[in-house]
Parts: C-alpha cells; structure tokens; sequence
C-alpha cells in the first residue's frame, strides 16, 4: 500500500499531529510518499522529522517551467482528462465567483496540481490523503481528477469554518471525508455534506512520549501555564486577565506562556498594564518541541482558553491538551468546537465560556482548593486520551479505511 499525503506545510510545529500520523503510518507498513503546498517556515530538530523533510516534495517551490511543462505532460497524455478537469475547475469558479480570489486561486492551484498528479504517477501512489480542506483539498481534488488516483480528506477547523469554500464539492468527490471532532460532522452534516462520506479520525498522540509524571511539585507560587502560537484564538489575552484577577484577589500565582507569534508583544502590554510583574508572568517564546512535555510537567495546572477569532477562525480539539493530559497536569478550556468531546466538565478537566476572565479566574481558583476533584480528573483524563485519543488506534483506523478505498472487497 503506497499512500500519498499532502499537507500545507511538511513538516509544521503549528501542525505536529500530521508528521506523527505519517510516522505512525509508516511503522504500521504503510509507504507514505509524503507531498507539502508550502516549504516549512521553521525546522523541526527531530531526526525522524528531518529525514521525513528531506524526502518531502515542495509543490510551490516548483519552478513556473517545471509546472508549466507537467501541465502540457499531462494534457498530452491525456486530453480529455485533462480539459474534463479543467471544466471541473471552471464550474467551480463559477460556484464561488468567476473573478473572487478565491475563484482565481482555484486556477492558479490547478496548475500545480498537475505537477501533483505527475509525481503521483511517478511513485506508483494508490491513493492520495489530504489535512486540511482549504487549499490542500482543492490541489489535491484537480490532482485526482487528471491523474485517476483516489484522494481523502482529514478537515480539522478554519479549513471548514472561515475558509470552507466548496465543501459539498469537496466531500462528494472524495472517497471519505475525515474530520476530528463530532462537532465539525456535525456542522458539516448541517451544511447539506453527503453523510455516508464522513468519518471521525482523531488527531491523536503517543502515550509513551507524555507519561504521567511523578515527581512532586514544590513552588512558592501556584504555577500555571499554556503553549501555543501567540494569536488571538488561543484566548491567552482572557487568561492574562485572569491572572490578574486572581493576583487582586490575593492569590499567590504565577503564569507562564511558551510559544510565539504576532500578539507577542500585545500580551506584554497587556500584562504590563495589568501591573502583573515578571515574577506574575513570564513569556517564554517559543520553546523546542523536545522541551514540551518537561514544560507542561512543570506545571500545576494547563490552561487554554481558546476562543473564536475576529475572522471565525477557531481550534479544532488542541493536542495540546492531550499531552496534558497524559502528563497528569489537570487542564482546563472552553466549551467551544470539539474541545467538550476531549475535557468533559468536572470528568476530564474544567470548561469555561470563552472570552471570561472572571468565570476563568474563578474555575482556576476552584481547582486549586480542590485536591480531590483535582486528582480524580487527573485519572479520568488520562484514561480518555488513551481509550479515544491514541495515535496509534487513530492511524490503524485511516489503514484500514485507505485499504477499502484501494481494495473494494475488503473487511475491516
């Protein structure tokens, strides 16, 4: 079985789910000829991440005459496939607004899925799997078309909500389409989507690499933090107001945020006119992807707030909670997207409404006076990730639908 995937950047540390499904993908036999839209705009210092990158083809880092010479290739080869696929893209166009830049692009996307395809023929590939149903999906949808290779999808978000463009088009011409979270089916199902061709595949994670930890913690202060990219769907604005809240309130606290991006120095602003010092709270950039599970063992309590952004854009179901998890630091979040299916309210960790500093301050300041609840979710947590949420249990389930894709006959 030779797998293709497709992801908007390979390898990605905002996206670190798609090269551990394709690792995982391939310790279980499967060959994966892995294929990414963008070069990644930062290195992943793992091996197995690196090799993975250098075996990695870089559609938009195609020369304009290596494209332009797979598409006259292609229309050769086959004509009527190639002017079927372009009519395709035409009627598309026309779905979404002949002259939008969103119908433009669907053009400008149809030239390198051609170079796609070509490579796709190349490698004898069976079958083409996507992450993410934005621009992925449209190269990959116009890829299949010219090349006779079946392609699937694995929506997550924004992909779906603020840039959703084409779905019943996108899931009708898709052998299954995948997504992560009851919540995302459902809101699809809710746009008309043919049902028979949704799946739920999880973003999952490896127990073994966040194992419960078992040191005691020993801080003067309470220690709680969060990692992610510094952007406004994570909500660390609301848990910054939070924590000053608490800090008026007496509570000895302390706040520590990994991660980068363009709100960095808007939350140091933000803090800095809360009066909360850098012994309140300490922004840490971004941290190696290696470090993570020390950080978040380091930990009293992880806490992510996320949000719906200004232009819709929302988390699917953060990994990062489940590495929490795993780890034995309770969590809490928000009731938004699928994140409920994961942190289920006084179960598996705490929930709050987004964009609540008071509500947020105050479930923060209940799980730290409640050892027992505390302990209990701890446990459950846990026990969730690995029943629902294991890495391996999620990629034996795309193997076996991508083997009933190429194989009609097959069981599973």
């Amino acid at each position: 079985m030779k797998i293709a995937y497709l992801a908007p950047e390979l390898p990605a540390l905002s996206a670190t789910f798609v090269y551990n499904e394709i690792l995982q993908l391939e310790a279980l036999g499967v060959q994966v000829v892995p294929f990414s839209v963008h070069t990644p705009s930062s290195k992943v210092n793992e091996p197995r991440v690196e090799a993975l990158a250098k075996r990695t083809f870089y559609l938009y880092a195609q020369s304009k005459l290596n494209v332009l010479k797979d598409n006259l290739l292609c229309l050769l080869k086959s004509p009527v496939c190639y002017l079927k696929t372009l009519m395709m893209v035409g009627r598309d166009m026309w779905q979404v607004g002949l002259f939008s830049r969103i119908g433009l692009g669907l053009v400008y996307r149809f030239f390198f899925a051609a170079s796609l395809a070509r490579q796709l023929q190349a490698n004898g590939c069976d079958h083409l799997h996507v992450h993410f149903a934005h621009i992925p999906t449209d190269i990959a949808m116009y890829a299949s078309s010219l090349s006779a290779v079946p392609f699937s999808v694995t929506a997550h978000a924004n992909d779906i909500y603020e840039r959703g463009w084409l779905l019943n088009e996108k899931v009708e011409r898709s052998a299954f389409f995948a997504t992560i979270s009851e919540f995302n089916k459902h809101y699809l199902e809710d746009k008309g989507v043919d049902a028979s061709k949704m799946c739920i595949v999880r973003c999952g994670v490896e127990p073994n690499l966040f194992s419960k930890r078992t040191a005691v913690l020993e801080h003067k202060k309470t220690r709680i933090g969060a990692i992610g990219r510094l952007v406004e769907k994570k909500g660390f604005d609301t848990l910054i107001k939070a924590v000053a809240i608490l800090k008026a309130q007496g509570e000895t606290i302390e706040l520590q945020l990994a991660g980068d991006g363009p709100l960095f120095q808007q939350l140091q602003a933000l803090a800095l006119s809360l009066d909360l010092s850098p012994q309140d709270i300490t922004f840490m950039g971004a941290i190696a992807h290696a470090e993570v599970a020390s950080f978040i063992k380091s930990l009293d309590a992880f806490v992510l707030p996320c949000k719906q952004d200004e232009q819709g854009d929302v988390d699917g179901i953060p990994v990062v909670l489940m590495e929490a998890m795993l780890s034995g630091v309770p969590v809490v979040s928000t009731k938004l997207s699928g994140i409920p299916e994961l942190v289920v309210h006084k179960e598996t960790g705490l929930l709050v409404s987004p964009d609540s500093e008071d509500e947020l301050a105050e479930t923060i300041l209940m799980l730290i006076n409640s050892p027992v609840l505390k302990n209990q979710m701890i446990e459950c947590a846990a026990s969730k990730v690995k029943r629902d949420f294991s890495l391996e249990h999620n990629a034996n389930k795309l193997k076996d639908m991508f083997n009933c894709v190429i194989n009609p006959y097959c069981i599973v």
